[in-house]
């Protein structure tokens, strides 16, 4: 993803507890990644659908059973999460573990397919509590109405503790920094003082030395 020359990187910088939908258009070749800033322990789900551009209408179809779309997820640290190829259409989940900018990249698994178009890509992505699908989770688990909002309502809660967590943690990284670059000036500056304190002594030696070569003092 980074590495590759080819790769048109499209960065998106997604706040945590939404649900963001757009879409992109991608050719041969070509990927499409996108930042996504998250705590750690933070499931999210990526659902994307793939059209294909068709020139005699000017519009896009739906594409090929045969298209697929390779999703590569890495995290702050540029270790793989997630690599694997879908179909033109589907649904793709991981949870972080690491607080950060985690990478998302998708690209098409192969270019005969569409040869010279274009791959239209509709992305929709889920952080947090809204990665949940809670209907899923009620039938499974035999909630009421009450009890599947009792837990939506701690999934909220665990989220947004998880959410000022990561901040704090992007803070003290921050004031980290901060302290490094205030003790490196600090050095370079007294560094610098004790440069001109010697040559003004240097100087002044020479000075001297020449006044007394010429015997002006």
């Amino acid at each position: 993803m980074r590495k590759s020359v080819l790769a048109s990187v499209l960065v998106f910088f997604l706040y945590v507890h939404n649900t963001n939908g757009l879409y992109f258009h991608i050719a041969e070749t070509e990927r499409k990644c996108f930042i996504e800033e998250i705590p750690d322990e933070t499931m999210i789900t990526g659902k994307y659908k793939t059209q294909l551009f068709d020139p005699r209408t000017g519009g896009f179809m739906q594409t090929n059973q045969g298209i697929g779309m390779h999703v590569d997820v890495r995290d702050p640290e540029d270790k793989p999460i997630l690599s694997k190829v879908y179909s033109a259409e589907g649904t793709f989940t991981f949870t972080s573990h690491t607080p950060g900018e985690h990478v998302i990249c998708l690209y098409s698994n192969s270019t005969k397919w569409f040869a010279g178009s274009l791959l239209r890509v509709h992305l929709d992505i889920s952080v947090g509590d809204q990665a949940v699908d809670y209907a899923n989770v009620a039938k499974r688990e035999k909630l009421t109405e009450l009890q599947l909002r009792v837990r939506q309502l701690l999934d909220q809660v665990e989220q947004i503790s998880k959410e000022q967590n990561y901040q704090r943690y992007r803070e003290e990284r921050f004031r980290t920094t901060s302290e490094s670059t205030n003790g490196r000036v600090l050095w370079w500056s007294l560094a610098q003082t004790c440069v001109l304190l010697a040559m003004g002594y240097w100087q002044m030696r020479h000075l001297k030395s020449f006044f007394e070569a010429k015997k002006l003092v």
